[in-house]
């Protein structure tokens, strides 16, 4: 490969190019038919959009819920039952997520995203000084286990 002249090869591609119309290389996009329109009209129609609410709903409540956890957890089970809450949080963020991707809802799957990375935030405080990477405190000491 090394023999090959690039500048003859790059130099033959843009003579191609140019031969070419500008319409040949991109395409315009055609307006969708009266039928296709109707056939999305349908689908949309049949598709409900509670149930991705609703799983909205519930997620939220769980998100907005888990600032008041009502046991402590700087250590031991407490921390563990606590870190299982916020993987909930997460599970509960990227459910709806997918949900509310399904019936094309954009506000309620931003939401949902905000679910996901509020779990993460509420999970970072408790792992990374655990982990080394924070700055431990009393509210969030460098230890799993209880002493």
């Amino acid at each position: 490969m090394a023999d090959r002249n690039w500048d003859k090869e790059l130099s033959k591609i843009d003579k191609q190019l140019e031969s070419v119309s500008d319409a040949a290389l991109f395409p315009t996009t055609k307006k969708a038919s009266a039928a296709e329109q109707q056939v999305v009209g349908e689908k949309r129609a049949k598709t409900r959009t509670w149930g991705a609410f609703l799983r909205l709903a519930l997620s939220t409540a769980v998100g907005v819920g888990i600032l008041f956890w009502p046991y402590p957890a700087r250590c031991g089970l407490g921390l563990a039952f606590y870190l299982l809450a916020v993987a909930g949080v997460i599970t509960g963020g990227v459910w709806s997520a997918i949900w509310t991707w399904k019936h094309q809802t954009p506000k309620a799957h931003a939401l949902s995203l905000a679910l996901v990375a509020w779990g993460l935030v509420l999970g970072a405080a408790e792992v990374l000084p655990r982990v080394g990477y924070a700055v431990p405190t009393a509210a969030h000491p460098a230890q799993w286990a209880c002493p």
